[in-house]
């Protein structure tokens, strides 16, 4: 199976700028990382792969992560 190509520089940009929105938003809520983690569902390091904006959620666990958090998942994604 060919390995599929990396997403453009564009979508990693927003990738780390949504990953700044969570981590504004969980800051704002003061919750810890694997307060988040746990409450969503998920280990801590995934948590923060997805925090630091190193990998990419599924729109499931960006749902999971705004209600652990106590925010609208809008606000998760807005820019």
């Amino acid at each position: 199976m060919p390995r599929s190509a990396p997403p453009p520089d564009w979508v990693l940009v927003r990738r780390r700028a949504i990953g700044d929105q969570i981590r504004a938003s969980r800051l704002r809520a003061n919750l810890t990382q694997e307060a988040v983690a746990e409450r969503a569902g998920m280990d801590r390091a995934t948590y923060n792969r997805i925090e630091q904006g190193h990998s990419a959620a599924l729109i499931d666990t960006l749902i999971l992560i705004a209600d652990a958090i106590g925010v609208p998942l809008a606000d998760l994604v807005r820019q």
